[in-house]
């Protein structure tokens, strides 16, 4: 693997394509430290070593790799984007239109493309509203010192269009990395700011009470995890396909044999993106309340605390849930059988049509319970190991590993298809 890296190197075009990437992911991570305008940067600091932070703002500041509390002018990073592409892939169910844009092809994916980026600057003005409003309230609660010193309306309108500006330049570098560099833009974004929460959260958990053996626990079992997600994420379900022989014009057509690759995990990490912001939302809640409240203290008793067993029964039915939701949405066996049909290709044994659309759902039905069964244990054996040993950095969760490891195995194979196009020994071989 390592000579074949080295020989990525040396391929000219290759070589561009990754020193353009790493170049826009180091101006990404730059942009991380930038404080908005109106924030003091020493105030935020002192803010940061007083108090911790909720699961919610924990998985949203891991997304944007620390710069949310930072305030800087990437405090929203990646996640107005995975919420705007999310809400329009939901659209397709709910407006007839957004399905058929979908299946007009790349013109209708450009326009797809284009509602995407309007909703992101919405949702990006929406939540740096929220943000800057009670960054020196809720953000940082008793903190004496205020992030945002000047709370006039023009000063916070400032903070809140350099954040959302910060929004737009992060979309656009992450499909810059798609047109001009290797792999998918957004999703290599993501993969920087989780990464680069790991050598400080590392560095926490080995300098504390028996740092040595507690750190070889977590290095353990974050390498079982990503053993884990390989081979799953590498396995699929292969349906074979075969096209009829028929004639247009003189020439022959058809009698090919192909498959459906169907993925093990469909959804991806979707439903515990999903799950966990579901479950932080009554935390977040319950921190604008009185903290003597009966209700407060059994929220964070019960569903705040990662060990209780409500909190785990809560996780494991919500990912399952949506795991089948939205693999519901993004596979559609009467599609897929009727573009099989309308190409004279079939399901050897199985009948083209509705038998075959039956076929597919059944198929994807089980599929769906090994791949959402998978999803639960690689987000709770995480979860449930490091609450037991008082280890709350949430950039070791399961979600962070699966993303990490699904957008690294991505990015190798398509560096890998590129230099299998040059006949180079390839990554995986």
């Amino acid at each position: 693997m390592l000579s074949a890296f080295a020989q990525a190197f040396r391929t000219p075009d290759l070589r561009r394509k990754l020193l353009f990437t790493l170049g826009i992911m180091a101006i990404f991570r730059l942009g991380t430290f930038i404080p908005a305008p109106g924030v003091s940067y020493v105030n935020v600091q002192q803010c940061l070593s007083l108090q911790g932070t909720s699961d919610l703002l924990g998985m949203v500041n891991l997304f944007s790799g620390g710069a949310l509390l930072q305030l800087s002018v990437f405090a929203l990073g990646i996640m107005p984007y995975i919420t705007a592409s999310i809400i329009v892939q939901l659209m397709r169910v709910v407006i007839p239109r957004f399905e058929e844009l979908h299946k007009e092809g790349q013109a209708g994916q450009s326009k797809l493309t284009q509602y995407t980026r309007y909703l992101t600057i919405f949702l990006a003005i929406l939540q740096s509203s929220v943000i800057v409003t009670v960054a020196n309230s809720a953000l940082f609660p008793g903190c004496p010192t205020p992030p945002i010193p000047d709370d006039s309306p023009l000063s916070l309108l400032l903070t809140i269009t350099a954040m959302t500006a910060g929004t737009g330049l992060i979309m656009w570098l992450g499909e810059l990395i798609t047109e001009r560099g290797v792999g998918n833009g957004m999703s290599l974004l993501i993969f920087t700011s989780i990464a680069a929460s790991f050598p400080s959260a590392l560095w926490s958990i080995a300098g504390g009470a028996d740092g040595a053996g507690r750190l070889a626990i977590v290095v353990g079992l974050i390498l079982l995890i990503t053993l884990l997600v390989v081979f799953v994420e590498q396995s699929q379900r292969r349906i074979p396909v075969q096209y009829a022989k028929r004639m247009v014009g003189r020439r022959m057509y058809g009698g090919s044999s192909t498959y459906i690759p169907i993925k093990i995990n469909m959804p991806g990490v979707i439903p515990v993106i999903f799950a966990s912001s579901l479950l932080a939302l009554p935390t977040l809640v319950a921190q604008f309340g009185d903290q003597t409240e009966p209700w407060v203290q059994w929220v964070i008793a019960n569903v705040a605390n990662p060990a209780s067993p409500l909190y785990i029964a809560l996780y494991a039915v919500l990912i399952l849930f949506f795991a089948f939701f939205y693999t519901s949405i993004t596979f559609d066996p009467d599609e897929v059988a009727d573009n099989m049909k309308r190409y004279g290709g079939f399901i050897p044994g199985i009948r083209a049509g509705r038998p075959t659309a039956e076929y597919l759902q059944y198929v994807i039905i089980r599929i769906t319970t090994a791949g959402a069964i998978y999803l639960t244990l690689v987000a709770l054996i995480p979860t449930i190991v490091f609450a037991q040993m008082n280890i709350t950095q949430i950039a070791f969760g399961g979600t962070s590993i699966l993303i990490v490891v699904g957008v690294g195995l991505q990015t190798v194979k398509e560096i890998d298809s590129q230099l299998q196009q040059r006949h180079y020994e390839g990554f995986l071989r």
